[in-house]
């Protein structure tokens, strides 16, 4: 089994007169190969938030937000996770050199940017199913015309008689999630601020990284 958690660090906003967006969009993909490294992945993102993170209100959830915690908290959660078996993939979009109509066709630009850090996880590694669990954003119809173009661009890399599944939910609903935004901001961070000192932290676990 291979559980797949993508999520993104940074925005897809293109008016750099009139508003004040980043000047960089990562997505990370972080893959963990088997359920035991997938639950001792959610356990270790539970203990850091119960442990570190304020007490909230009954029924309010409490999460890991990679633009909100301190880095004494990353360090922590990393090692919490250091030793578990999960590699990160992360493309990062120059959005500066991004020109035309492609500034209007976010979900375009988002899912390209997806195929190519997918391109590069070693789907080798699944041998029964591929879990993958998205940062839920937009509507059905954007849901479903990611799902399609994800399926049909990666289909070659998996073997035929392993099925993929793709889940999109919020982030506070999945652990895996929480702790990909923790990694996804770590790789923004070192393009937007030249600031490296989570990035430097967690770089071990990168097996493929590039700014397009």
């Amino acid at each position: 089994m291979l559980y797949l958690y993508l999520d993104e660090s940074g925005d897809l906003g293109f008016d750099f007169v009139n508003k004040n967006p980043s000047e960089f969009f990562t997505i990370c993909v972080l893959a963990v190969k088997g359920h035991t490294n997938d639950r001792a992945l959610a356990n270790a993102v539970k203990a850091v938030i119960r442990r570190k993170l304020p007490k909230r209100q009954k029924g309010v959830t409490n999460e890991l937000k990679g633009n909100t915690l301190p880095l004494e908290v990353k360090k922590y959660f990393y090692k919490q996770v250091s030793g578990i078996d999960f590699q990160l993939y992360a493309v990062t979009l120059n959005k500066k050199r991004v020109y035309g109509n492609l500034c209007i066709e976010k979900d375009r630009i988002y899912n390209f940017l997806a195929r190519m850090a997918l391109e590069k996880v070693n789907f080798k590694d699944a041998a029964v199913r591929v879990i993958m669990t998205v940062d839920k954003r937009g509507a059905g119809q954007e849901t479903a015309k990611f799902n399609d173009y994800i399926l049909n661009q990666i289909k070659a890399l998996i073997d035929p008689l392993v099925p993929l599944d793709i889940i999109h939910i919020a982030s506070q609903e999945s652990y895996g999630l929480q702790a990909t935004d923790i990694f996804a901001w770590g790789f923004l961070r070192k393009h937007e601020k030249n600031d490296r000192e989570w990035y430097e932290v967690f770089k071990e676990k990168i097996r493929a990284e590039r700014v397009y």
